[in-house]
Protein backbone atom coordinates (compact mmCIF):
# COMPACT_ATOMS: atom_id res chain seq x y z
CA UNK A 1 0.00 0.00 0.00
CA UNK A 2 1.39 3.33 -0.95
CA UNK A 3 1.37 6.17 1.57
CA UNK A 4 -0.86 9.22 1.38
CA UNK A 5 0.36 12.80 1.01
CA UNK A 6 -0.94 15.31 3.55
CA UNK A 7 -2.16 18.49 1.88
CA UNK A 8 -2.33 21.67 3.92
CA UNK A 9 -3.49 25.19 3.17
CA UNK A 10 -1.12 28.14 2.88
CA UNK A 11 -1.23 28.65 6.66
CA UNK A 12 -0.36 24.99 7.29
CA UNK A 13 -3.80 23.77 8.38
CA UNK A 14 -4.47 20.16 7.25
CA UNK A 15 -6.89 19.91 4.33
CA UNK A 16 -6.88 16.36 2.95
CA UNK A 17 -5.09 13.07 2.56
CA UNK A 18 -4.41 12.50 -1.15
CA UNK A 19 -2.88 9.72 -3.20
CA UNK A 20 0.56 10.16 -4.77
CA UNK A 21 -0.88 10.69 -8.24
CA UNK A 22 -3.03 13.58 -7.05
CA UNK A 23 -0.05 15.16 -5.28
CA UNK A 24 2.00 14.90 -8.47
CA UNK A 25 -0.88 16.57 -10.37
CA UNK A 26 -0.70 19.52 -7.95
CA UNK A 27 3.03 19.78 -8.69
CA UNK A 28 2.50 19.49 -12.46
CA UNK A 29 -0.09 22.29 -12.34
CA UNK A 30 2.33 24.45 -10.32
CA UNK A 31 -0.14 24.56 -7.40
CA UNK A 32 2.32 23.61 -4.62
CA UNK A 33 3.46 26.64 -2.62
CA UNK A 34 5.81 24.74 -0.31
CA UNK A 35 6.49 21.22 0.87
CA UNK A 36 7.90 19.51 3.94
CA UNK A 37 8.98 16.06 4.95
CA UNK A 38 10.71 13.29 3.16
CA UNK A 39 10.48 12.69 -0.59
CA UNK A 40 7.84 10.02 -1.27
CA UNK A 41 7.95 9.45 -4.99
CA UNK A 42 9.43 10.61 -8.26
CA UNK A 43 7.26 10.41 -11.35
CA UNK A 44 8.97 10.36 -14.75
CA UNK A 45 7.55 12.08 -17.79
CA UNK A 46 8.62 12.41 -21.37
CA UNK A 47 11.98 13.12 -22.95
CA UNK A 48 13.08 16.53 -24.21
CA UNK A 49 15.01 17.18 -27.42
CA UNK A 50 18.33 16.88 -25.52
CA UNK A 51 17.47 13.42 -24.25
CA UNK A 52 16.63 14.47 -20.68
CA UNK A 53 13.61 12.93 -19.01
CA UNK A 54 11.32 15.14 -16.97
CA UNK A 55 10.78 14.31 -13.30
CA UNK A 56 8.36 15.49 -10.65
CA UNK A 57 9.04 14.68 -7.00
CA UNK A 58 6.60 15.02 -4.13
CA UNK A 59 7.24 15.16 -0.43
CA UNK A 60 4.94 13.84 2.27
CA UNK A 61 3.39 17.25 3.11
CA UNK A 62 2.44 19.84 0.49
CA UNK A 63 0.79 23.25 0.77
CA UNK A 64 -1.65 24.02 -2.02
CA UNK A 65 -1.56 27.56 -3.44
CA UNK A 66 -4.68 29.62 -3.01
CA UNK A 67 -6.07 27.39 -0.29
CA UNK A 68 -6.23 29.41 2.88
CA UNK A 69 -9.38 28.23 4.60
CA UNK A 70 -7.78 28.11 8.04
CA UNK A 71 -9.81 30.87 9.66
CA UNK A 72 -13.18 29.38 8.80
CA UNK A 73 -12.14 25.77 9.54
CA UNK A 74 -10.59 26.33 12.97
CA UNK A 75 -13.91 26.22 14.84
CA UNK A 76 -15.44 23.52 12.66
CA UNK A 77 -15.97 20.20 14.43
CA UNK A 78 -15.04 16.97 12.66
CA UNK A 79 -17.86 14.59 11.77
CA UNK A 80 -18.62 12.04 14.45
CA UNK A 81 -18.30 8.40 13.39
CA UNK A 82 -17.80 5.29 15.50
CA UNK A 83 -14.41 4.68 13.89
CA UNK A 84 -13.16 8.17 14.82
CA UNK A 85 -14.72 7.92 18.29
CA UNK A 86 -13.09 4.56 19.00
CA UNK A 87 -9.76 5.94 17.76
CA UNK A 88 -10.12 9.05 19.95
CA UNK A 89 -10.80 6.86 22.98
CA UNK A 90 -8.04 4.41 22.01
CA UNK A 91 -10.45 1.45 21.87
CA UNK A 92 -10.91 1.72 25.63
CA UNK A 93 -14.26 1.38 27.40
CA UNK A 94 -15.00 4.55 29.35
CA UNK A 95 -16.50 2.52 32.21
CA UNK A 96 -14.46 -0.65 32.74
CA UNK A 97 -11.20 0.64 31.21
CA UNK A 98 -10.55 -2.49 29.15
CA UNK A 99 -9.35 -2.41 25.53
CA UNK A 100 -11.47 -4.08 22.85
CA UNK A 101 -11.61 -4.77 19.15
CA UNK A 102 -14.00 -2.42 17.32
CA UNK A 103 -16.61 -5.17 16.85
CA UNK A 104 -16.99 -5.36 20.66
CA UNK A 105 -17.43 -1.61 21.14
CA UNK A 106 -20.36 0.77 20.91
CA UNK A 107 -21.12 4.46 21.18
CA UNK A 108 -22.52 5.44 24.57
CA UNK A 109 -24.35 8.71 25.10
CA UNK A 110 -23.48 10.01 28.58
CA UNK A 111 -26.82 11.77 28.74
CA UNK A 112 -29.04 9.40 26.72
CA UNK A 113 -30.58 10.81 23.54
CA UNK A 114 -34.03 9.77 24.78
CA UNK A 115 -33.49 12.13 27.71
CA UNK A 116 -32.34 15.12 25.66
CA UNK A 117 -28.68 14.20 25.17
CA UNK A 118 -27.00 15.21 21.94
CA UNK A 119 -25.10 13.01 19.53
CA UNK A 120 -21.99 15.14 19.92
CA UNK A 121 -18.29 14.61 20.65
CA UNK A 122 -18.70 15.92 24.20
CA UNK A 123 -21.66 13.64 25.02
CA UNK A 124 -20.35 10.33 23.67
CA UNK A 125 -17.72 7.88 24.79
CA UNK A 126 -16.57 4.45 23.73
CA UNK A 127 -18.15 1.62 25.74
CA UNK A 128 -17.92 -2.13 25.56
CA UNK A 129 -21.25 -3.74 24.80
CA UNK A 130 -21.52 -5.15 28.35
CA UNK A 131 -21.07 -1.74 30.02
CA UNK A 132 -23.34 0.02 27.53
CA UNK A 133 -26.08 -2.53 28.20
CA UNK A 134 -25.56 -2.23 31.96
CA UNK A 135 -25.76 1.59 31.83
CA UNK A 136 -28.86 1.37 29.66
CA UNK A 137 -30.97 4.54 29.55
CA UNK A 138 -29.33 6.13 32.60
CA UNK A 139 -26.60 8.65 33.31
CA UNK A 140 -23.36 7.19 34.69
CA UNK A 141 -24.30 8.44 38.16
CA UNK A 142 -27.74 6.80 38.02
CA UNK A 143 -26.17 3.53 36.87
CA UNK A 144 -23.47 3.78 39.59
CA UNK A 145 -20.77 3.67 36.93
CA UNK A 146 -17.67 5.85 36.98
CA UNK A 147 -16.73 7.65 33.78
CA UNK A 148 -12.96 7.04 33.48
CA UNK A 149 -12.22 9.85 31.01
CA UNK A 150 -13.84 13.05 29.81
CA UNK A 151 -15.00 13.24 26.20
CA UNK A 152 -13.73 16.09 24.05
CA UNK A 153 -13.85 17.41 20.49
CA UNK A 154 -10.67 16.51 18.56
CA UNK A 155 -9.06 19.50 16.89
CA UNK A 156 -8.35 19.45 13.15
CA UNK A 157 -4.80 18.07 13.54
CA UNK A 158 -5.95 15.26 15.81
CA UNK A 159 -8.84 14.53 13.45
CA UNK A 160 -6.37 13.95 10.60
CA UNK A 161 -4.42 11.52 12.79
CA UNK A 162 -7.59 9.65 13.75
CA UNK A 163 -8.62 9.30 10.08
CA UNK A 164 -5.48 7.65 8.68
CA UNK A 165 -3.79 4.44 9.78
CA UNK A 166 -0.80 4.85 7.43
CA UNK A 167 0.75 8.08 8.67
CA UNK A 168 4.44 8.49 7.99
CA UNK A 169 6.75 9.60 10.82
CA UNK A 170 7.33 13.10 9.41
CA UNK A 171 3.59 13.59 8.86
CA UNK A 172 2.89 12.43 12.43
CA UNK A 173 5.46 14.90 13.79
CA UNK A 174 3.82 17.71 11.82
CA UNK A 175 0.30 16.81 12.96
CA UNK A 176 1.24 16.15 16.60
CA UNK A 177 2.72 19.66 16.81
CA UNK A 178 -0.87 20.94 16.43
CA UNK A 179 -2.45 18.53 18.94
CA UNK A 180 -3.02 19.98 22.44
CA UNK A 181 -1.05 18.39 25.28
CA UNK A 182 -4.36 17.48 26.93
CA UNK A 183 -5.21 15.06 24.09
CA UNK A 184 -5.12 11.33 24.80
CA UNK A 185 -2.84 11.00 21.76
CA UNK A 186 0.00 12.36 23.92
CA UNK A 187 -0.65 9.76 26.64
Amino acid sequence: MQPYVLTVDMSGLPQAWVELEEAITYHAKNMVAWSLGNPLAVFHGGWDHQGRRSEIETKSIIAIKGSNHGAKLIGQQPGLTNNLLFNRDRYTCAYCGDHYLPKHLSRDHILPVSRGGKNSWTNVVTACRHCNTKKSNKTPEEAHMVLLYIPYVPNRYEHFILRNRRILADQMDYLMAGVPQSSRLHG
